[in-house]
C-alpha cells in the first residue's frame, strides 16, 4: 500500500484520523472538533489491551472486528456496504479490493485504554482513522453516534484505497459529505448550513486557494471543515459542469499526486464560480430533506 496523506472527519464529531509514511513514525492528525490539536506519537511496542477480535463480519473490502456479535444483516454493517457503492458511483472511483478494517470496541473504556497504551497522550476522540503501509483501519466504540463516525472514517478508507493521494481539505470535505446518512448521498448537514449562513452574515468569504494550502489538520478551524463540505456539496449538486470538474480531478488523483488544483480549474469551467458558490451557500438552509 502506498504512503498516504493526513486526513479525517466530520461535523463536530469527536473523531480522528491518522496516517503514516513507511520511513516515519505514525503521525496523528486530529480532525473536526471544538478544539483542534495535533501531536505525534509512536505506537507502543507492547500492548496489554487487546484489539477486538472475537467476532468478525466481512463483505467486499470491509471487515468489522468486535468482541460482541454483529451480524452481516445488521443495519450498521449494511449501511457501510451501501456507502461503499454510493462513494464509488458518486465519485466515479473504482471499487477497490484493498481492505478497510474496523476495530469496534464494545465500550468506550476499552477503546480509551487501547488508545492510551498504543498512542499515549492522545486527546479523547470517538473514532480514529489510521492508514499505514500495511493497513487501512478505523478504531471506534459502540456509541450514540456510531453510524455517523463510521460513515465518515470509512469514507476516508475508501478514498485512500482508490486514489494515489487526497488533498487534506478535499478528503475532509468528502468525508463530511458522505457521513450524513440518507436515502441518497448529499444530504444537508444542517449544522454546517446554519453556521455558514451566520458566517456569511458576519462577512465571511470562502477561499479555496487558502484551503488548498492547509497541510495539517491542526491548521484547520471549524469553518474550514464547513467550507470544505460546502464546496463538495456545490460541485456535486449545483450543475453538471462543476460536477465534471471535480470528477475529472479525482480521476487524475488515481495516478497523479500533483495535478492542477481545483481552484485553478473551476473559474475556467464555471464563469463567476465564486458568486455562484456564495449564492449556493446562502441557499443551503432552504434545501428540503431528501
Amino acid at each position: 500500500m502506498k504512503p498516504q496523506s493526513l486526513t479525517s472527519f466530520g461535523n463536530i464529531s469527536d473523531t480522528h484520523c491518522l496516517t503514516a509514511l513507511k520511513s516515519m513514525a505514525l503521525s496523528v492528525c486530529l480532525t473536526f472538533c471544538l478544539l483542534l490539536t495535533e501531536g505525534c506519537h509512536s505506537a507502543a511496542k507492547n500492548q496489554t489491551v487487546h484489539l477486538p477480535a472475537r467476532h468478525s463480519v466481512s463483505a467486499e473490502q470491509l471487515i468489522v472486528l468486535s468482541d460482541f456479535k454483529l451480524g452481516q444483516d445488521h443495519e450498521l454493517f449494511q449501511d457501510l456496504i451501501q456507502l461503499r457503492e454510493d462513494v464509488a458511483e458518486t465519485l466515479n472511483i473504482p471499487l477497490n479490493s484493498e481492505q478497510v478494517t474496523v476495530y469496534l470496541f464494545s465500550n468506550e473504556e476499552e477503546y480509551r485504554n487501547y488508545l492510551d497504551l498504543t498512542y499515549p497522550g492522545l486527546p479523547p476522540r470517538r473514532a480514529y482513522f489510521v492508514g499505514t503501509p500495511k493497513e487501512l483501519a478505523v478504531y471506534t466504540f459502540w456509541g450514540e453516534r456510531i453510524q455517523e463516525d463510521l460513515r465518515h472514517e470509512f469514507t476516508h478508507g475508501l478514498l485512500h484505497a482508490s486514489l494515489k493521494t487526497v488533498p487534506l481539505w478535499l478528503d475532509e470535505g468528502l468525508a463530511e459529505y458522505f457521513e450524513v446518512a440518507g436515502n441518497t448521498p448529499g444530504q444537508i448537514n444542517r449544522d454546517h448550513a446554519s453556521r455558514l449562513t451566520a458566517a456569511l452574515d458576519n462577512g465571511w468569504k470562502p477561499d479555496m486557494k487558502r484551503l488548498e494550502q492547509l497541510e495539517k489538520v491542526s491548521q484547520m478551524q471549524r469553518v474550514d471543515y464547513q467550507e470544505a463540505w460546502a464546496w463538495v456539496h456545490f460541485m456535486l449538486n449545483s450543475n453538471p459542469d462543476a460536477r465534471a470538474t471535480l470528477l475529472d480531478y479525482l480521476a487524475e488523483l488515481k495516478t497523479d499526486d500533483q495535478p492542477e488544483v481545483l481552484s485553478a480549474r473551476l473559474p475556467r469551467d464555471i464563469p463567476g464560480v465564486d458568486e455562484r458558490f456564495l449564492n449556493y451557500v446562502a441557499s443551503l438552509n432552504t434545501f428540503p430533506s431528501r
